[in-house]
């Protein structure tokens, strides 16, 4: 388990291809590779690898295998890469952000990055299903970083797009700084949220799921849209103006 609380960033050294896995070497921030051991686990961008060698003084070895590089953004690393990194949660360890599996959900992409003055705000593309786990001021961690929901749409057909702002010591600690709009980002939802939505939701369809046909003729008939009642209205922010409270 990890924390969400990225403890600085880490260097692609090399990377060595072999059917079906990628080995990648980082180097680690100073001080990182403190008691680490082989077998170990390390949250790198959000995606939890095992440490298969220790090749020198702070730097470790990882085997990433091909599902991992079909779901993640690991497989566009190249040499020279920067990826945010966390070790393992000890217990008794204080969660600063929310408990994450390191296990990613799916890849989401920067379609805007803004700066207004002190600030530093992504907005980020992701797609259906995983958008509707997604609430303002709820968590989601991006690169296995712990973020708060500042905004959030959802499309009628279940796309959407979610914003985070960002303070300086997140933008020192981690790689978003040199984010650019385009970029791919990996995302692990909040579980306790995808616990709930998807418990609320089977209740729903197990008990209107019967009367889903009549409820359908039933809109047609007086010109109403169900699925417009799915998705939620743009935020009335415009880049640069902060959210309403």
């Amino acid at each position: 388990m990890f924390t969400g609380i990225v403890q600085g960033t880490a260097q692609v050294q090399q990377l060595l291809t072999r059917e079906g896995l990628v080995s990648i070497e980082l180097a680690l921030p100073p001080g990182f590779s403190d008691g680490l051991a082989v077998g170990a686990s390390v949250s790198c961008d959000g995606v939890c690898l095992t440490v298969t060698s220790l090749p020198g003084p702070d730097h470790a070895s990882f085997d990433v295998m091909l599902q991992s590089l079909r779901l993640t953004t690991l497989a566009q690393l190249v040499v020279g890469s920067q990826l945010n990194v966390e070790r393992a949660a000890k217990d008794g360890a204080e969660i600063g952000g929310h408990p994450l599996s390191g296990h990613v959900d799916c890849q989401g992409r920067l379609a805007d990055v803004r700066r207004p003055a002190n600030n530093h705000v992504l907005r980020i593309t992701v797609d259906a299903p995983w958008m509707r786990y997604v609430f303002p001021k709820g968590y989601i961690a991006v690169n296995g970083a712990s973020l708060t929901v500042a905004e959030a749409y959802r499309g009628p057909t279940g796309e959407g797009w979610f914003e985070v702002w960002l303070i300086p010591e997140t933008l020192r600690m981690t790689g978003f700084a040199s984010k650019a709009a385009g970029d791919a980002v990996n995302i692990e939802i909040d579980r306790s949220t995808q616990v709930v939505v998807d418990t609320v939701r089977d209740a729903i369809a197990e008990k209107l799921g019967p009367l889903l046909p009549a409820l359908e003729a039933f809109a047609r008939e007086r010109g109403l849209d169900l699925s417009a009642l799915a998705y939620s209205p743009p935020p009335t922010t415009t880049p640069g103006q902060l959210p309403k409270p």
